[in-house]
């Protein structure tokens, strides 16, 4: 499928959406959009599996006449004619595919009591979300659909009016996709598509759980080239990366497409989210993007407190360490450090971070974790460069260390969760060069009503994401009004202060004005208006007027 054609299935689900979820919030229809379109993947994944695995042994019957043998779907004439291979059937297909779908759980069946407005669909859709979270997948993917009330008023005030609701969005889904192609990668693009939009609906509630693309395919770029010297290019692989603040998980999917895309792999992805319902779109997220579920882990808990066992190895030489890390963790969080916190490993070299502000301690939880030869790339406010007391201390010890690689300015109202200019710092555990690059990206940008956006060299325009990875990774000394490599003695001239107007200025430079000159001029322009004036009196005398 084209990138036309994703995009075009993307907007048909999106239309859908709009047009069904009438009063309600965008962001709470789309737990059950996106809810649906996993059900279709899983169904449709499970199914093809089913064929491969039973061979000439499924029912080769068209899916149009399945209904005269009183069934929904073919598996489930297999079912009823093999009652005594099912056990064996299912254990099968757990080791394979690693989840199992009775059939009249499966999206054929349930399309098609939404088409017939079945009375039975809300509870057959219950419970067969249930198995799938409880049953299907053992226990690796308990709570999968515990944000998803079929019961809710959202839908509808009585049992009757949500079980309508229900088969009409569940029909004008299974109508929209049916002339697309719905592999993994297709189904897993318009699953990202909806994400963008729902969160453009969202405001401040899409910070919780994305990071717009342009932004995710910076940061993918730079953590994939390779951390000790970025001109050779990409890395052939990456055994573990992480996003500890991962919502949706469309960062974790842009490193992997990006490695993937220049050959690369990835052994394992991992990624935390404290949002319980986010936590959940992330897990559908990487299972729609065809990602086996022994290829990530996604925990759900705080990064600041470190629930995570994986996370709380304390022989270092028993720590997880990761080859890349990238995160947009919530800007500026209020949180509670105490003296235990004071003393956590992840802590205790740099000190905590304020009160007021959180981000420097999610900056120094990754950075614990990553690897000697890998790179970590997070988005910040631009306070973290220059606020002083806690946040100075830190800022200091990681620039005395030579852990500050790169500091990245982007323009403002590039999110929908802040309109304030964010920056992008890039840190690394082995770095080569003793200096960090500046790049001051703050004015390169298509200014939109609602929202701003980067360029990607469509129609002739410069293309902004390019020129800042490509600066990234060629580092120049120095690039006018846009980048430059600052010495750590001018740096710490400035008190350590990262203010990236100090280092590269986007002003132009003011016109010198010669003052003798304009002197000269102001002369003659009133030796002219002495001339023309007394003229003009002259006339007006001539007329018996008065002079002005």
């Amino acid at each position: 499928m084209t990138q036309k054609e994703q995009q075009r299935l993307g907007k048909t689900l999106w239309d859908i959406a709009n047009d069904l979820r009438g009063a309600m919030n965008a962001d709470d229809f789309r737990d059950y959009m996106l809810s649906f379109l996993f059900l279709r993947y899983l169904s449709s994944n499970y199914e093809e599996a089913a064929k491969k695995e039973l061979g000439s042994d499924y029912p080769n019957i068209n899916s149009n006449i399945v209904s005269e043998f009183g069934v929904s779907t073919p598996l489930q004439l297999w079912y009823e004619g093999n009652s005594d291979d099912i056990e064996e059937f299912e254990k099968q297909m757990r080791r394979k595919v690693h989840y199992v779908i009775k059939p009249q759980y499966l999206w054929s069946n349930i399309t098609e009591m939404a088409r017939t407005q079945d009375d039975e669909l809300t509870v057959t859709l219950g419970k067969g979300f249930k198995y799938i979270q409880d049953e299907s997948f053992d226990s690796a993917f308990q709570g999968l659909f515990s944000e998803i009330n079929l019961n809710s008023e959202k839908l509808g005030k009585t049992s009757t009016d949500r079980n309508d609701k229900l088969c009409k969005i569940i029909t004008k889904i299974a109508e929209g996709i049916a002339d697309f192609s719905t592999d993994s990668d297709t189904l897993g693009d318009a699953y990202e598509y909806l994400i963008g939009q729902f969160a453009a609906g969202s405001g401040k509630k899409a910070g919780e759980f994305y990071t717009p693309q342009q932004i995710s395919t910076i940061l993918s770029e730079i953590v994939t080239l390779d951390s000790q010297d970025p001109t050779t290019g990409k890395k052939d692989k990456l055994d573990k990366v992480l996003d500890f603040a991962c919502g949706s998980g469309s960062l974790l999917l842009n490193v992997r497409k990006r490695i993937k895309d220049s050959g690369g792999s990835i052994n394992k992805i991992y990624g935390q989210e404290k949002n319980i319902t986010t936590y959940n779109l992330a897990r559908m997220n990487m299972l729609l993007h065809g990602i086996k579920d022994t290829e990530f882990e996604i925990f759900h808990g705080d990064t600041l407190l470190n629930h995570w066992d994986i996370l709380n190895e304390m022989n270092p030489s028993k720590k997880i360490e990761f080859d890349a890390i990238v995160a947009n963790p919530p800007f500026s969080l209020r949180w509670e450090p105490n003296d235990t916190l004071s003393e956590d490993f992840r802590f205790k070299s740099h000190g905590l971070a304020p009160k007021s502000a959180a981000d420097f301690a999610f900056l120094l939880h990754g950075f614990h974790f990553l690897g000697k030869e890998g790179t970590m790339a997070i988005i910040l406010p631009h306070g973290v460069l220059f606020r002083s007391g806690a946040e100075e201390r830190i800022r200091t010890k990681l620039l005395k260390d030579n852990h500050i690689d790169t500091v990245i300015g982007l323009p403002s109202n590039l999110f929908y969760s802040t309109g304030i200019p964010v920056c992008i710092l890039v840190l690394k555990k082995c770095k080569k060069q003793d200096d960090v690059l500046f790049i001051n990206a703050a004015e390169h940008f298509k200014p939109g009503k609602k929202q701003n956006t980067l360029r990607e060299g469509d129609d002739g325009e410069p293309n902004d994401i390019q020129k800042i990875v490509e600066t990234y990774q060629f580092r120049p000394e120095h690039i006018e009004r846009y980048a430059r490599r600052v010495s750590m003695e001018e740096i710490e001239k400035n008190g350590y202060n990262l203010n990236i107007s100090r280092y590269v200025s986007t002003s132009e430079d003011e016109v010198q004005i010669d003052l003798e000159d304009v002197n000269a001029k102001l002369a003659s322009i009133n030796e002219s208006i002495k001339i023309n004036t007394d003229k003009h009196n002259e006339y007006l005398k001539e007329l018996g007027l008065n002079n002005i």
